[in-house]
């Protein structure tokens, strides 16, 4: 194990946002609730494709577009575009997580710069965190729009580095999806997976440093390793 990370990094969509209401709205435009899924995976794929070739695509702009395809054909209650807005929107109304707030907060208290790096929009973390009045815990609003590619790819984990101006080794990367993990793991991030599943880590990927189910989990988690709170 590294020695304590002093910057924790936070994924933001379904690691922080609780993204389950989002079948609902594609229930309201008439389209099947396990959509929803369907499109973020598809979401994802598409965003993970450019920045294997080298682009670096918008998170709404391709949302959008992945909600075209797939709703195509749709028997729905609204037209096809009046439905990608409805459905886009969603994304802006999300909740964090009830673990959440506190976990966010006893960190901050243990002493840890907390950041976000997410492959959508600083103004989605925003629009989470200030209801929860958690905004102030945070050190800075990441996105990937501001770096070379998306996450997993080496270079959106080194543009958070330079941006909070430390070494990879001393940050740790909080996520809910293994891809995420194993992307930080190789810019050598530490790594904490949250898995309030219950499922199966995959084993093709660099496992979590930390496994906790809450984010409440961690502080104690980070604190049992290091001694107690963060290297200065």
């Amino acid at each position: 194990m590294s020695a304590p990370p002093s910057v924790i990094v936070f994924d933001v969509n379904e690691t922080l946002s609780d993204m389950s209401p989002m079948g609902v709205r594609f229930t309201e435009v008439g389209a099947s609730a396990g959509l929803a899924k369907l499109w973020f995976a598809t979401l994802l794929r598409d965003g993970f494709a450019l920045a294997a070739a080298g682009g670096n695509g918008v998170f709404s702009e391709i949302g959008a577009e992945a909600l075209r395809g797939l709703l195509s054909g749709t028997d729905l209650n609204f037209d096809l575009g009046q439905a990608v807005e409805h459905i886009m929107a969603g994304m802006a109304a999300l909740e964090l997580h009830s673990d959440v707030p506190d976990g966010v907060r006893a960190l901050g208290e243990a002493g840890y710069r907390l950041v976000t790096l997410t492959n959508g929009s600083t103004a989605v973390a925003e629009k989470l965190f200030g209801p929860a009045g958690i905004r102030g815990s945070f050190d800075a609003l990441l996105s990937v729009e501001d770096a070379p590619a998306w996450k997993p790819a080496p270079a959106a984990y080194a543009y958070a580095a330079q941006a909070v101006g430390t070494d990879p080794s001393e940050m740790l990367l909080v996520a809910v999806h293994p891809w995420d993990i194993h992307g930080a793991a190789k810019a050598d991030l530490q790594t904490a997976w949250i898995n309030r599943a219950g499922a199966p880590y995959p084993a093709y990927f660099n496992p979590p440093d930390y496994t906790v189910t809450a984010l409440t989990e961690l502080p104690a988690a980070l604190g049992a390793e290091s001694g107690g709170g963060p290297s200065r």
